[in-house]
């Protein structure tokens, strides 16, 4: 049994469940909107966030109806958030195919991600729980708050950790903490454990972004982005963050805001990723990811079902060990 099977083992029917209603919330009797949206679930990935809503609703109880329309309406917002993001940065490509606005255009993308986003917001109210429909509205306050942060990081004349992990927790992480609570919550779980799972799913969501920060160090077409991808929308992650800091080189001190300032060129690029990489910059950010890991661990009660608690250590595991 690979980890996605080990994974989903405890929620298998209600995963099926799942996926027949986020299929039928994306469709419509206009012929260009449906078309779009049939695009988009063809490209879908492997929906680690709605797994983890359901994985936590199990946890805590049972998976009912609520936490279905939770899970679908917090994966719309997910999807909607990619489509918008993509125009944002004006990218070709999502998951190593061709994004929604390379196929149609920026307009088009826009008002599907609208589209998408009123159905998510529709489906939280099917909840019946307005902890939920709060929930969500606070998660797409985050998201866009997350990328202002991240633009106005750009000039900043620091490298700073503490602006990296808050841009994380209100953008990656934000999106695995609302998931965790959200199951939950479905689940009328006590505060206590609803605050442990908000606490889970924010480390399990850090460690997947200092993951794919890692893979911007490495060349790879399966990732979906090349080499130095971060770097070249001015971007310094943890690694780089942690070499700059410790070090304080310099010159490469320069030559990092000259990237933050998009003013490097490629070779300026390709050498400082070398600099990161021959100084320790991806090993501090691999045992800081493994740190959060163990720390998610720990919130687990010890007394859950043991497929669940198995399910829920494999999810963590695939996130810091996928190669893509």
């Amino acid at each position: 049994m690979d980890k996605l099977q080990q994974i989903r083992l405890p929620i298998v029917k209600e995963f099926e469940e799942f996926k027949s209603l986020f299929d039928a919330s994306l469709q419509s009797s206009n012929p260009l909107l449906s078309e779009v949206l049939t695009y988009i679930k063809q490209r879908n990935g492997k929906m680690m966030r709605p797994i983890l809503t359901l994985l936590m609703a199990k946890l805590f109880g049972e998976i009912n109806y609520s936490a279905l329309h939770a899970a679908l309406s917090l994966e719309l917002l997910h999807t909607a958030s990619l489509v918008h993001d993509d125009v944002v940065d004006e990218s070709d490509k999502r998951r190593g195919q061709s994004s929604v606005n390379a196929i149609y255009n920026n307009k088009v993308s826009v008002l599907v991600g609208d589209y998408m986003l009123a159905t998510s917001l529709k489906h939280s109210a099917m909840t019946g729980s307005i902890r939920i429909v709060d929930l969500v509205a606070r998660l797409g306050q985050n998201l866009a708050e997350g990328e202002i942060i991240q633009l106005t990081n750009i000039n900043a004349s620091e490298f700073s950790e503490e602006v990296y992990y808050d841009v994380i927790r209100k953008k990656t992480a934000a999106l695995f903490t609302a998931s965790a609570e959200a199951g939950a919550v479905a689940v009328n779980s006590s505060d206590e454990m609803v605050q442990n799972a908000r606490l889970f799913g924010e480390m399990i969501g850090i460690a997947f972004q200092i993951k794919d920060d890692i893979f911007d160090y490495y060349s790879s077409g399966e990732i979906g982005k090349p080499t130095g991808n971060d770097m070249s929308e001015g971007k310094l992650t943890l690694p780089a963050l942690h070499v700059l800091n410790t070090l304080g080189d310099e010159k490469m001190c320069q030559l990092a805001f000259r990237i933050k300032s998009l003013d490097a060129t490629d070779a300026e690029i390709s050498l400082f990723i070398d600099y990161v990489k021959k100084n320790g910059g991806i090993e501090y950010a691999r045992q800081v990811m493994v740190d959060y890991r163990n720390k998610a661990l720990d919130l687990l009660p010890s007394t859950a079902d043991t497929t669940i608690k198995d399910a829920l250590t494999a999810y963590i595991d695939y996130v810091i060990e996928r190669e893509k």
